[in-house]
């Protein structure tokens, strides 16, 4: 990308740059912003459309505000790569999602114009109402506004935040980017205008005079001119929620039209503190035809060329494990009428667009509500029907009150369809499904399973919609082995392991999809190996019969050591009082950077060279400590 393209946005390497441009030169800038954006993703892969809808308004935020000393907080983080562009990334743009590159999120470690890490949705205005209340304390004066999607506010705890904001006094301005409505007739020259009017010092004056000289007057006139205020704007904008819960409501407001963008925010930056909410309308993949008539398949992209009107078309090959867990929803819905299918706002990402399509009376997308979701699943479950929640591993843990309480313990036939557990690469470690054997291990009455293949995922997935109580499968994000998918479903004996080859002195007991990389290096060190296929309840018999017949046992799993399966391993064998030496492999203690899935993975030493290495040290190190220990003993006597 030769800069002589974006001759305006080559010479800005930060929003102090910005803000030396002339209001005149913003809709230029906003023109090579979104070229370069579209160069950069469409060369580097990333999020696409959702950046290109939030040009404009990325602009005239950097514009207004004293950034970084006022703070921007971005919900998400799909809508924040001009934000990253402007301040001071442009050249790294090509790193994004790539090891040792820019996070595809914004990161309080990778710029001081990031001031929150995201990754989950709904996060934004309880971080930045929290940034606006010490602004308050430290009587800095800093702004905080916290940038939202529609999306973002089906999350219960955005509007958990709305409802304590409403009653402080804090500098809080929250903006709305509704990107899913097209521009109505009342987003328009009139509507603009009056968000200009309703933004200003003037009218704000006004309003609040008037509520002081009328709260004097008689009750009864008072509550007019309050009823009178809400009615005139309730019919121009469709703010009485907000207004209600105590914020100032400007909107709804074109998001691509910079002058008003400009004025409304310089209006609202210049009113009193307290809580405001500005509505904006913008529309995903602006100024690219072909994200702005397909938003979704242009969200998260690889690499294409943008002078096609389409994106390259993938090559057919092994099914995802996603896809697997698609087909498998249909073909059981097609013989059980019972089967329910809910996702919080992840149909494309958890494979239903398929069931949606087909049995759309028994599909429930229920927003960005993970907690709702699994609570809502336990109600259907109450009254007869089979709900499966599909749902990724990172964000089913903002559901885990809801796992425990309404689901387990009520001993509800709910199946969680845990999709991206372990590591997801390029994503980071916001998105990673690295604890749930951990914290899902541990609640009673759940069974829990995770597929060495695609196959194997199919049949657990039977065996947990069988199941007379709650049952999860997890499995990683992208494909398997390659194993045929049999049409035929058959229930798995539950708790039970599979050797899937024998050896001689080391057992290594593998887990999902550990099991290939295991089987690789057993052949190679002469070993067991063993796809233990059970987290939850797990093949005890078969543990013990390998305990008292193997000179050591190596636990390999995708999930971090702390609290994983391995650990329920060692507390099974201590509680047996078998003492063997046992080495627990899995994820460390720290959050995996982004990177290829593979990149990550032999970080870890999850990889077959990592695991290999890994037991030769332990059992060289085991050698050494038994050879040291007679001689030790021989000088005692």
């Amino acid at each position: 990308m030769s800069n002589s393209q974006y001759p305006l946005l080559q010479g800005i390497n930060s929003p102090a740059d910005l803000r030396q441009l002339s209001e005149a030169q913003l809709p230029q800038l906003a023109e090579e912003l979104r070229g370069y954006l579209l160069d950069s993703v469409s060369q580097s892969g990333g999020h696409l459309a959702a950046g290109l809808g939030t040009v404009d308004l990325t602009i005239a935020l950097h514009y207004v505000f004293n950034t970084p000393e006022d703070r921007l907080v971005w919900d998400v983080g799909h809508q924040a790569y001009p934000h990253k562009i402007l301040t001071g990334r442009r050249d790294r743009m090509p790193t994004i999602r790539k090891k040792d590159g820019l996070s595809a999120f914004p990161s309080r470690c990778e710029s001081v114009y990031d001031t929150f890490g995201v990754g989950h949705s709904s996060t934004s205005i309880s971080a930045a109402l929290g940034m606006a209340i010490a602004a308050a304390l430290d009587r800095s004066g800093r702004h905080a506004v916290a940038i939202i999607g529609d999306g973002g506010m089906t999350g219960g705890m955005a509007f958990e935040a709305l409802n304590h904001a409403g009653v402080m006094d804090a500098n809080l301005l929250v903006i709305l980017n509704d990107n899913e409505m097209s521009i109505s007739p009342n987003v328009g020259a009139l509507n603009n205008y009056l968000a200009k009017i309703l933004s200003s010092k003037f009218y704000s004056t006004v309003r609040e005079g008037s509520k002081q000289l009328l709260s004097h007057s008689m009750p009864s006139v008072w509550e007019l001119a309050r009823r009178a205020e809400e009615h005139v704007k309730g019919m121009v904008a469709p703010g009485t929620l907000f207004e209600e819960l105590g914020f100032n409501y400007i909107g709804p407001v074109d998001g691509h039209d910079l002058d008003v963008l400009v004025t409304t925010l310089r209006n609202l930056r210049e009113l009193p503190p307290g809580p405001r909410f500005l509505h904006i309308v913008t529309k995903k993949g602006k100024g690219y035809p072909p994200a702005e008539q397909d938003p979704v398949a242009y969200h998260g992209v690889g690499t294409f060329d943008p002078s096609k009107d389409h994106l390259p078309k993938a090559k057919p090959s092994t099914p995802t494990y996603t896809e697997v867990f698609g087909r498998w929803l249909c073909d059981m819905a097609q013989q059980e009428p019972k089967l329910l299918g809910i996702t919080p706002a992840m149909r494309e990402g958890s494979g239903l667009v398929e069931f949606s399509e087909r049995f759309p009376d028994r599909y429930f997308d229920v927003g960005i509500a993970e907690q709702h979701a699994v609570t809502v699943a336990a109600g259907q479950a109450c009254e007869g029907w089979h709900p499966v929640v599909a749902i990724y591993s990172t964000f089913l843990q903002r559901a885990y009150d809801q796992l425990i309480h309404d689901v387990a313990l009520q001993n509800l036939p709910v199946l969680f369809a845990i999709d991206r557990a372990g590591l997801v690469g390029p994503d980071g470690p916001t998105h990673a499904g690295s604890f749930d054997f951990s914290y899902m291990r541990c609640v009673p009455n759940l069974v829990l399973m995770a597929p060495a293949d695609e196959n194997e995922c199919r049949q657990m997935l039977y065996t947990g919609f069988q199941y007379q109580g709650p049952a999860a499968v997890r499995y990683p994000r992208g494909k398997g082995p390659g194993v045929d998918l049999q049409q035929a479903m058959e229930a798995l004996p539950l708790g039970k392991a599979e050797i899937k080859r024998s050896g001689r002195h080391v057992a290594i007991l593998a887990y999902g999809s550990m099991v290939i990389p295991a089987v690789a290096v057993g052949e190679r060190l002469g070993a067991t190996v063993v796809n233990m296929r059970f987290i939850k309840p797990f093949d005890e018999t078969l543990v013990l019969e390998l305990a008292q017949s193997h000179d050591c046992l190596v636990t390999v799993e995708e999930n971090v050591v702390a609290g994983g399966a391995g650990s329920a391993v060692v507390e099974f064998l201590t509680r047996n009082q078998v003492l063997l030496p046992v080495l627990n492999l899995g994820l460390p203690d720290l959050f995996v950077e982004q990177g290829s899935r593979e990149e990550c993975l032999a970080a870890c030493g999850l990889d077959e060279a990592g695991i290999g290495a890994a037991i030769e040290e332990f059992l060289a190190v085991g050698s050494r400590a038994m050879q040291a220990r007679p001689a030790k003993a021989k000088g005692k006597h």
